[in-house]
């Protein structure tokens, strides 16, 4: 048999269906048994003949797990772990919390942790998603062997509190206030990670500070964690003033963690915050938790040998500093997904152009510094109007899409293809002069030339295109320009027959006008 568990259950309740789907999504196999008041009292009467044998054939469970209903007496628990000794002896026994609503859960009173541990209860999930990581620590740990579990700690009751602890000084309060002040003005996870790692290691003193994101991944086994930002002691130097580490922390580079914990994976699977030493280690990890969702893990790492475990009052001023943590990196997903669709043209999924004038505008100055060159080529679709009015306007747009596929597989990375509107596109080729460009124009158009459009119906429809094509800066001096000639030329193009390229005859500026030029159009364009 795989891995298993017993799940014991009061005879009159049912198993929560939460507790099922986490051990099915981690691939436990779970089998029930119901505890009945004759069956305790043979098991009770049979536990000196039972000692030492197993109620199943086969490996033995890995534990046995008990669901602890709201207001659960102290007869019935007692009941339960005397069956388990029984019939399983040597396995862990986990209990396992179900919460009731929210009537129950004031009228109705729980056994507490220690009552639990001193009935022979190994471990406790306060929720069913603990347990798939709880059934790994326990696996990994051996049925026999001393089972030595993460520390759990529990955050305040009151939901919505997350105020900084009350014996936090005067200095750690400004401290934590600017780092949260600060996080409200950063619109990427990197740099809120950055800078979150630099406020914290003024706060918390460790080794190694570590900041995670979590895949989406279904299961336990197939999490993974990436560190976004690492803030290592031995490698870099505490900054001496705040604008210092700012400057210092908010610089992109590489995350490479010096360590990543297993507590830090059990935090990511729903353990909750916790403390652990782990290979002569002080480990605390600490779920950014937004809503719902776990986005990430704050993991510090201490050396057991120079330094002290993490103190409780250290653990609630990180849980504190959480909320806005995690607040900041969900915002960040926000705040690049707008500016994204900002810049996205909804049909064809290409650049826009708004983000066609800004990259043309960035390559430009590039271009300029380095004394490079830059093209824009400038194409419309010929006698695209018979699709529409011939097939409709839904198969215009679906050969709209078919297009962007055909020209994307035509340029580099390095490249920006733009929907500019209706049916023209612009392709921007940095470092590239006329003669490649054309080149480059010419396969596009044959490409189009030969390519079979279906339309999203079946069909069989064949296009052309006109290219027009300026460089910068033998046809024109700003962003502005480079647009204009190219798309002259591409009247050009159209009058010559349709289906071919043409460049622009435009002559080099005036050096007096290109100043003057270059002036407006970086102006126009900031």
């Amino acid at each position: 048999m795989s891995k298993h568990v017993i799940l014991l259950t009061d005879a009159h309740e049912a198993p929560a269906y939460e507790l099922i789907e986490a051990l099915r999504a981690a691939g436990v196999k779970t089998l029930i048994e119901g505890l009945r008041e004759v069956e305790a009292e043979l098991a009770l009467t049979r536990r000196q003949d039972s000692e030492g044998s197993s109620r199943t054939p086969g490996p033995p469970p890995l534990a046995v797990l008990y669901e602890l209903v709201p207001g659960a007496d102290l007869v019935e628990t007692q009941t339960a772990t005397d069956h388990a000794r029984t019939f399983w002896p040597g396995t862990p026994l986990v209990a396992c919390r179900r919460h009731g609503n929210a009537y129950q859960g004031l009228n109705l009173r729980n056994l507490d942790g220690v009552t639990l541990k001193r009935l022979g209860f190994r471990a406790i999930a306060d929720k069913a998603a603990q347990l798939p990581a709880l059934l790994q620590e326990i696996e990994g740990h051996g049925v026999t062997g001393a089972l030595k579990l993460p520390e759990i700690i529990q955050k305040p009751v009151e939901q919505g509190s997350y105020s900084l602890p009350l014996k936090l000084k005067a200095k750690g309060i400004r401290s934590a206030f600017e780092l949260v002040s600060s996080l409200h003005f950063i619109g990427d996870q990197i740099g809120a990670a950055h800078t979150a790692l630099a406020g914290i290691e003024r706060l918390v003193s460790a080794k190694c500070w570590t900041i995670y994101l979590i895949s989406d991944a279904k299961t336990v086994e197939a999490s993974c964690l990436e560190a976004i930002a690492v803030r290592d002691r031995d490698r870099q130097p505490i900054a001496a003033d705040v604008e210092e580490w700012r400057r210092t922390y908010m610089q992109e580079g590489a995350a490479i963690p010096l360590y990543q914990s297993r507590a830090a994976h059990l935090a990511a699977a729903g353990m909750g915050t916790l403390k652990k030493k782990e290979r002569g280690k002080h480990v605390v990890a600490v779920p950014l938790i937004f809503g719902e969702r776990i986005l990430g893990i704050l993991e510090g790492v201490r050396d057991s040998q120079d330094e002290s475990s993490f103190k409780k009052s250290e653990i609630e001023l990180l849980d504190a500093l959480s909320l806005p943590l995690a607040s900041a990196l969900a915002n960040a997903v926000r705040i690049a997904e707008a500016e994204r669709l900002s810049q996205t043209d909804d049909l064809t999924k290409l650049h826009n152009a708004r983000y066609l004038r800004q990259f043309l505008l960035n390559e430009i100055r590039r271009a300029r510094r380095y004394g490079s060159s830059v093209t824009a080529l400038f194409l419309d679709l010929d006698n695209f109007k018979q699709v529409n009015d011939v097939h409709g306007h839904l198969v215009g747009s679906h050969v709209l899409m078919e297009m962007a596929g055909a020209i994307l597989g035509s340029v580099r990375d390095t490249d920006a293809l733009a929907r500019y509107g209706g049916d023209e596109f612009v392709i921007v080729l940095p470092d590239t002069g006329v003669d490649l460009a054309g080149v480059v124009a010419e396969r596009i158009r044959e490409k189009i030339s030969q390519y079979t459009f279906t339309g999203g119906r079946r069909l069989k429809l064949s296009l052309t295109a006109s290219f027009g094509g300026a460089t910068f800066p033998i046809h024109a001096s700003s962003p502005q320009q480079l647009i204009a000639c190219a798309d002259t030329a591409m009247y050009e193009a159209k009058a010559a027959g349709k289906n071919c390229v043409r460049f622009s005859a435009a002559p080099t500026p005036n050096p007096r006008v290109e100043n003057a030029s270059i002036a407006t159009g970086l102006a126009t364009e900031d």
